[in-house]
């Protein structure tokens, strides 16, 4: 018997980030396990759409039919509380959390709060909820009061990668995130200004069009530290594994994450890893295939790269535990049965 449901999401699918590439990777999956899904785009500018682009979204979404099954983008979900509250007994509503709508670096403390208020409300309206890691789970049960019995964990799956191991030339250390504040990419550029005695390149690869403004700053940043002949900005790649697989070091300081699947990319790499202890980062970065400072920290992360800089063995030593703790990583098709499962028990 094949299942159905309804995929319900903000923006363009196809968007190039970690969220929107967990929610492509699940969908094929999906369909592999049984299900038919049925993709439902809900607009772009969440999670603060127009007024115009919200009714919308409500409108189609409560033109589904009783008893539909809807797994629902926290992206959008989390700002759809009033209807969620009309809904919540006709509809099977699911949502999906990669991490608060809250916790982005940057809000305004009246957004923030309007966020986690709206999230709140929401998740209480939902049937059961699907956090990428349990670090989000524990948020979710300790700050937005979901119990633990409604909540599921289907981390991400990771492809399996062929280490390349570090090479004795000019060590490549490589950042990938799109260009926004929570990824920290000023962290990395100011701890790279420190590091000008040492031989070293960089490459930086995101998108620049989720946070034009900060994208412009962080471009900015390279000319005003004279770095531009020793950090590469490639902007958003269709595929960052080939940028990957040329790298000696991956650093990336963000602020928050919910998970961090480009981690996982770098461990199934075998890469040696510079980041900082935030959200779910120490749970997916095993402690002997990195450094982790503090965030925000940039004398701290200017210290662990040249730690790996300048020795060859401690990047071989920690490369060789990233490459180990790749491999123990689940595929997707992990994932989607994880949800699946759940989906089944809601329908």
């Amino acid at each position: 018997m094949t299942n159905t449901m309804i995929f319900a999401f903000p923006g363009d699918l196809a968007t190039n980030s970690g969220g929107y590439a967990y929610d492509r990777h699940v969908l094929f999956e999906m369909g592999k396990l049984g299900w038919s899904v049925s993709p439902l785009p809900l607009g772009a500018g969440f999670p603060f759409p127009t007024a115009t682009t919200q009714l919308d979204a409500e409108r189609l979404l409560s033109s589904l039919p009783d008893d539909t099954l809807v797994l629902i983008d926290g992206l959008a979900f989390g700002v759809l509380h009033e209807w969620a509250e009309r809904e919540e007994k006709r509809l099977k509503i699911i949502a999906l959390v990669h991490h608060p709508l809250a916790l982005e670096t940057g809000l305004e403390p009246a957004d923030r709060l309007r966020l986690e208020v709206s999230e709140r409300l929401a998740l209480k309206a939902a049937r059961h909820v699907i956090v990428t890691s349990p670090a989000t789970a524990r948020t979710l049960e300790g700050s937005y009061e979901v119990p633990s019995e409604r909540i599921t964990v289907a981390v991400p799956g990771t492809e399996p990668a062929t280490r390349v191991p570090s090479r004795d030339e000019v060590p490549h250390i490589v950042s990938v995130g799109s260009l926004i504040r929570r990824k920290g990419h000023d962290v990395l550029l100011h701890a790279l200004d420190r590091l000008r005695d040492l031989s070293w390149r960089a490459t930086i690869a995101g998108s620049e069009t989720l946070d034009p403004a900060t994208a412009t700053q962080i471009r900015a940043l390279v000319k005003d530290l004279a770095l531009q002949d020793r950090v590469a900005m490639t902007g958003e790649l269709a595929d960052v594994r080939e940028l990957m697989a040329t790298a000696d070091i991956f650093a990336l300081a963000s602020r928050y994450e919910g998970y961090g699947m480009v981690f996982a990319e770098a461990l199934a790499h075998g890469l040696p890893i510079v980041a900082c202890r935030a959200g779910a980062v120490p749970e997916v970065v095993a402690h002997d295939a990195g450094i982790l400072v503090e965030v925000d920290d940039v004398e701290a992360f200017a210290d662990a790269l040249r730690r790996l800089i300048l020795d060859h063995d401690l990047r071989q030593q920690f490369g060789h535990a990233a490459a180990e703790a790749g491999a123990r990583l689940p595929g997707w098709g992990d994932t989607a049965r994880i949800i699946s499962q759940k989906l089944r028990d809601v329908a």
